[in-house]
């Protein structure tokens, strides 16, 4: 189709990459949710595991994978150093080989059953990158106004710059060919990787098709384990300067 930068060739497998820090308690269930989840097209599914040097159980939950899971292709990355999101990401995204690349939180605040609506556009040959959205619709749990408030500014401010009518840039749940995340240098380590990304998958030439779609979300309270403050909110803001502006 005119505009894409990939051709329509069939897609036949899916990797999900998963970045993985001090989530012992979920990170089993989660990708038990990750091998029952349906997939459109008869694609097949690799499941790539980023330990990103975890303090708590979490390595020894991941080492158990391939004999809770046997026939699913698991592949586990151990780095020894914490790095940040951004880092595993790029690490994870290196091993993988599938034709589409899905990203997936390792807590439990995404559902799986989502993947058939992030695919969908990509194997219908309508779309070159899927995001999801959690503010078009779906389920969600009600939690911080103020950090809702804040995606939302984060979403606006990278849309001025990128020109996008994104309404959740800052949301886990992304699908890229991976023909285009071939093109992508990842340089942010940490929470950066959104607005680093899209920044980036806007300015590619000829012009990617870009899709968003409504994915459930069942948030965290601080309490439970999320891990993203106002810190990163500002880091955030740099990062969209930095690639909006000088790179």
């Amino acid at each position: 189709m005119e505009g894409s930068q990939v051709n329509s060739l069939k897609l036949s497998k899916v990797s999900i990459v998963i970045p993985v820090y001090n989530e012992e308690a979920t990170i089993q269930m989660l990708v038990g949710r990750v091998v029952a989840a349906p997939l459109p097209g008869g694609l097949m599914r690799e499941i790539i595991c980023v330990n990103d040097c975890s303090r708590d159980g979490t390595g020894n939950k991941l080492k158990e994978l391939p004999a809770i899971f046997p026939g699913v292709e698991i592949k586990l990355i151990d780095k020894p150093v914490n790095q940040g999101k951004g880092a595993a990401l790029r690490d994870g995204f290196a091993q993988a080989t599938g034709d589409v690349v899905i990203i997936q939180d390792a807590d439990l605040e995404y559902d799986p059953t989502d993947y058939p609506k992030l695919l969908s556009p990509i194997v219908d040959d309508k779309a070159d990158v899927v995001y999801g959205s959690r503010f078009i619709g779906e389920p969600h749990r009600v939690l911080y106004y103020w950090h809702t408030l804040g995606n939302r500014f984060l979403t606006n401010f990278s849309n001025m710059f990128t020109n996008l009518n994104l309404t959740d840039m800052e949301v886990c749940y992304k699908a890229f060919r991976r023909s285009v995340l071939d093109q992508v240098k990842i340089q942010c380590n940490r929470f950066g990787f959104e607005p680093e990304i899209t920044a980036k998958i806007a300015r590619m030439r000829p012009r990617l098709r870009i899709y968003e779609v409504g994915v459930a979300y069942y948030g965290r309270s601080y309490e439970e384990g999320k891990k993203i403050t106002w810190k990163d909110g500002i880091k955030a803001i740099l990062t969209i300067l930095r690639f909006g502006l000088f790179q």
